[in-house]
């Protein structure tokens, strides 16, 4: 007996046993059972997502011997012919292999004809963005105003391709990437319904990562899987099929380099190599726990994670500058892995080069606060009276366009500052207003950096107050904006005035673009 492989005999035949798309199902079943029938429809997505499949179930939907219904028979001789690929109105063309102009007007010759024993003539064409652009053009005029009882169903991974014209005669359907746990819980239903399969959660939840997205190729891993340890489908089989590795691994670098001890990153480094692991997906895996981390420090612990513990510890260790830069060197090391002949060298490397670029820090504490450096300065002789601004800093404050050209601060400090106007200077305390539509930039951190700023500069202890609201007057970004403004403006009158610029648009029937003049740093 021959077998048929998991993806072709667990094809869904009905809408009801689509997977994870259930927005484009229900517009489908709604227009069948109100018969508003388009003459084209596009289904685009990523590989194994369901476009021809829906585009097949549309098929026999339109050509069921109970009439046009939302919901095939499945069992008539057109419902039948089309599951078994033989029915002869529903003709499939894979554009891939047929770019070309010929192809396509021989198939137009033969659209006038009727369907020989369907309702209706369809044309299937996958991959159609592989069509040429004289396929295209000879498409057109057909797919506007086709025969009464012609429709196109077109598939495509790459809809950005299509020209705008063909895109505004279809009725286009966005396919989405399946759910990890989606899959999961379709291929423990198909587990659970073959017979000699036994699988663990864990170990499908391991194939359908895999998939990204793609039933059919998590339904192709699970048949690899069960090849690949005698029908039992377990979390190590899994990752020693696929190359992966387990989280437990991936938490112990991650927790060296949250220690910065590079003598255990080795340690595991050692230990990951005896499981002989695919590199580049140990680096994907580092790189979306990171990603895990700096979602878990900005908006908190309030998503759902299997290791949340382990997360909230490292988030609490590492700062968020630490996250990022170690998630880019990780993204640059990818690279290093495509070009590297000894994979675990280029990512030992990676994971190296992140403690030798890691922020230096005292003590391997986190850097001292702004309380701590204020109480160096409070040291610090000739200081007037706590609670007073001496005469000097208080003239230095009053232009504070002025002082910001001064204070040595960049980054997100820098950016709060000169989107903030001064609105009054207190008591070693300035009052600053900022418009609402720069709210991201005013946190605790940013703020505190530009009070340091402003006390090293000014030689005392210094607070800023921040209110969001409307300015009044021009801030210094704004301020700098303008004078920009006016230099390009005036640039751009003087190459206008220019005899030479002049001349040469005469000699050469020229046209001076104005957007390429650009201003240069000074």
């Amino acid at each position: 007996v021959s077998y048929t492989v998991l993806a072709r005999k667990w094809r869904p035949r009905r809408f009801e046993e689509v997977v994870g798309q259930e927005h484009v199902v229900k517009a489908l079943m709604n227009s069948l059972a109100a018969e508003r029938l388009h003459q084209a429809y596009l289904f685009e997505g990523t590989r194994g997502v369901g476009k021809t499949t829906i585009a097949r179930i549309l098929a026999k939907a339109l050509n069921c011997a109970d009439g046009v219904v939302a919901e095939p028979c499945g069992l008539c001789d057109a419902c039948t012919a089309i599951d078994e690929g033989r029915f002869v109105d529903l003709i499939e063309l894979d554009a891939a292999s047929h770019t070309g102009v010929e192809n396509m007007r021989e198939m137009l010759e033969n659209v006038q004809y009727t369907p020989t024993l369907g309702r209706y003539k369809i044309y299937l064409i996958d991959e159609v963005h592989m069509l040429s652009k004289h396929s295209f053009n000879a498409l057109l005029k057909t797919l506007e105003e086709p025969p009464s009882h012609m429709k196109f169903f077109l598939a495509t991974t790459e809809p950005r391709t299509l020209p705008a014209t063909v895109l505004s005669r279809c009725l286009q359907f966005s396919l989405k990437r399946i759910s990890s746990s989606g899959i999961q819980d379709h291929l423990m239903k198909i587990c659970e319904a073959e017979e000699g399969i036994s699988a663990e959660p864990q170990g499908l939840l391991e194939l359908s990562k895999a998939a990204e997205g793609s039933v059919r190729d998590a339904l192709s891993l699970l048949d690899q899987a069960i090849a690949f340890n005698s029908g039992i489908v377990s979390a190590d089989a899994a990752r020693s099929m696929l190359g992966s590795i387990d989280s437990s691994r991936v938490q112990g670098l991650v927790s060296a380099l949250a220690d910065g001890d590079g003598s255990r990153l080795l340690d595991e480094v050692s230990a990951l190599d005896e499981h002989a692991p695919d590199y580049e997906k140990c680096l994907d895996e580092i790189m979306a726990t990171f990603q895990r981390i700096a979602v878990i420090q900005l908006v908190g612990p309030g998503i759902s994670e299997d290791e949340m513990d382990f997360l909230e510890k490292i988030s609490k260790s590492m700062s968020p500058e630490d996250v990022q830069l170690y998630y880019q060197i990780a993204l640059h090391g990818c690279r290093d892995l495509a070009i590297c002949r000894d994979h675990r060298v280029a990512f030992e490397m990676t994971l190296l080069r992140m403690l030798a670029f890691r922020p230096a820090v005292v003590d391997n504490e986190s850097p001292p606060d702004r309380s701590a450096r204020k109480a160096e300065l409070k040291q610090r002789p000739a200081e007037p009276e706590e609670g007073k601004m001496d005469q000097s800093a208080h003239t230095k404050i009053q232009d504070w366009g002025l002082l910001l050209k001064a204070l040595k601060v960049t980054g997100p400090a820098r950016q709060l500052a000169e989107n903030c106007v001064l609105r009054t200077i207190g008591d070693r305390r300035l009052e600053l207003v900022m418009a609402d539509e720069h709210m991201h930039l005013n946190t605790q951190k940013i703020c505190e950096r530009l009070e340091i700023a402003l006390t090293e500069h000014l030689g005392q202890d210094i607070s800023v107050s921040i209110t969001m609201g409307e300015t009044g007057d021009i801030t210094p970004a704004q301020a700098r904006e303008a004078s920009e403004s006016e230099r390009m403006r005036i640039a751009r009158d003087t190459i206008q005035g220019d005899s030479n610029v002049e001349a040469i648009k005469v000699a050469f029937d020229a046209v001076l673009e104005m957007d390429s003049i650009q201003s240069t740093k000074t």
